[in-house]
């Protein structure tokens, strides 16, 4: 019911065409070229995840152009999701009351939506699905070590990798499924300290970390395929920040994404990267508050769900925490659907702890989660209505947002198709003077002015597109080719050659 409205809803030009509408592989349907093409290791996408092509493609052969079909696959696929997540909470700790509520927010919260009512984004929903059956078919391995077990957890999790590589931490999620719920460990003759008898035969911890050897290597293969994909496909050359910037960003995330899953308000499609250092007191207190919790987790040793759900949440967002910076957010909602899974299971099991301990009344603790599902499906709720096309997702982005030059450009690009030429130009107005060397809005005021007959404007403005570091190849292939037509219009035949060599030699790499 909370998603359903999103089955009338559009394609939106933010990547639905690369992946869905102007992918003519993706369009043919489930033909044997489309496999072929799918499981080639580079693709301008810049991830190889040909098991997210051939979803898309199955789609496209069931239901064709029909938006609302693509769009209800998604959220089919999140509510199996939730349901297994429960499954596999259930058979793992034997709790019903906790695993169903860590399901429910994990089904209802908003921060999902991005996740679920994208249809670019069914690499993250599906890559979730083999995730979360690999983890159920593990306790399973866990209880009977046996090969054939041991290989239906590795080709789960490698049909996994093969939607999106976001789960490319599941070696280390075992671990920690190893010290809880599991209990699996023991330190040379003697068993850890909670173990059940006979439930599942303890190892050492070098035997635990050599039975996982398999799918870390796994894991290293789909590392390396990602990174070449990304560099075929032109991805590093976006990464134009600074270490040290990429560091404090990551710090301060870390709790903001803590931060929005406890007060999921003012939630965007995309969130600016700071364009300075972030402020010394930001990056400390952020600092000193996950050292805080990683100790107080570490510390209750007799409440081991907290040390797995932190350790869940801080391992799993590694990958996406902008470390190695692909594109121009600062974090993403989309990024916290496998991470915040850990906070979820930290805090229902420590409230329902608490509760136990006071003898509070299982009716009164049962009326509040309600409350706060009920709440949290509202404002997912809401939450999806944004998305109903590419207008409403950036016009709210933009309010919510401040100093977010990519999203003046998504909002002018859009109104510049519908040939509201001026109307587009005050947002790219708008992103240049918050980021001067933005190569989108300067390539398209550039083109403005040249239409104009400005020719000395128009060579500015290419010239920031030109000279700005980790500009797309496309992009400085306009700009020299209007620059030659621009340079010819003030009679400099020269100039024009120049330009038009350079055009050449970009052109052939």
């Amino acid at each position: 019911m909370v998603y359903y409205p999103a089955a009338h809803f559009d394609f939106i030009s933010y990547d639905d065409p690369l992946y869905v509408t102007g992918n003519p592989h993706v369009q043919e349907g489930l033909s044997w070229d489309t496999v072929e093409w799918a499981f080639q290791p580079f693709y301008p996408a810049c991830n190889w995840h040909p098991l997210t092509w051939l979803s898309h493609a199955l789609d496209c052969q069931v239901f064709g152009a029909n938006s609302g079909a693509h769009h209800a696959m998604s959220f089919i696929l999140h509510a199996l999701n939730a349901v297994l997540l429960f499954w596999v909470l259930l058979r793992a700790t034997g709790f019903a009351g906790r695993s169903f509520v860590v399901a429910a927010l994990f089904a209802f919260h908003p921060f999902n939506v991005e996740s679920v009512a994208w249809i670019s984004e069914r690499k993250t929903v599906l890559s979730m699905l083999f995730f979360l059956l690999a983890l159920g078919a593990y306790r399973w391995y866990a209880r009977e070590p046996r090969l054939g077990r041991c290989l239906t957890v590795a080709t789960l999790y490698a049909l996994g990798l093969m939607a999106k590589p976001q789960i490319i931490t599941f070696p280390f999620v075992l671990l920690l499924w190893d010290y809880w719920p599991l209990q699996r460990i023991s330190f040379g003759d003697r068993v850890e300290e909670g173990t059940a008898p006979g439930e599942f035969p303890s190892r050492t911890i070098p035997q635990l970390l050599w039975e996982k050897l398999p799918l870390l290597v796994l894991s290293l293969a789909s590392a390396a395929l990602t990174m070449l994909a990304q560099q075929k496909g032109g991805a590093t050359a976006m990464t134009r920040y600074p270490l040290w910037l990429r560091v404090e960003n990551a710090v301060v995330s870390y709790v903001q994404y803590i931060a929005k899953a406890f007060w999921p308000t003012r939630l965007a499609a995309l969130y600016p990267y700071p364009m300075h250092s972030i402020t010394l007191w930001a990056v400390g207190g952020a600092a000193l508050l996950l050292l805080a919790i990683t100790f107080f987790a570490v510390e209750s040793r007799d409440r081991r769900y907290l040390a797995v759900g932190w350790f869940w949440y801080l391992g799993t967002l590694v990958p996406m925490i902008g470390l190695v910076q692909v594109g121009e957010q600062a974090m993403a909602d989309r990024y916290t659907y496998l991470p915040l899974v850990g906070i979820y299971i930290m805090v229902c099991w420590m409230v329902a702890d608490w509760c136990s301990e006071r003898r509070i009344s299982p009716l009164l603790l049962a009326g509040v989660s309600a409350a706060v599902l009920l709440t949290l499906a509202g404002l997912a709720h809401r939450q999806v209505g944004y998305w109903r096309n590419g207008m409403t997702l950036w016009s709210h982005a933009a309010d919510v947002t401040r100093d977010n030059w990519v999203v003046e450009d998504h909002l002018g690009d859009m109104l510049k198709d519908k040939g509201k030429t001026d109307e587009a130009m005050t947002h790219f107005l708008k992103a240049e003077n918050i980021f001067p060397n933005d190569y989108d809005s300067n390539l398209q005021i550039g083109t403005f002015e040249q239409e104009k007959g400005n020719m000395r404007g128009a060579i500015d403005h290419y010239k920031k597109v030109i000279n700005t570091k980790g500009v797309p190849v496309d992009f400085k292939v306009k700009a020299f080719n209007n620059m030659c037509y621009a340079y010819r219009g003030l009679g400099d035949a020269g100039l024009a050659d120049k330009c038009f060599a350079q055009l050449q030699r970009i052109s052939g790499q």
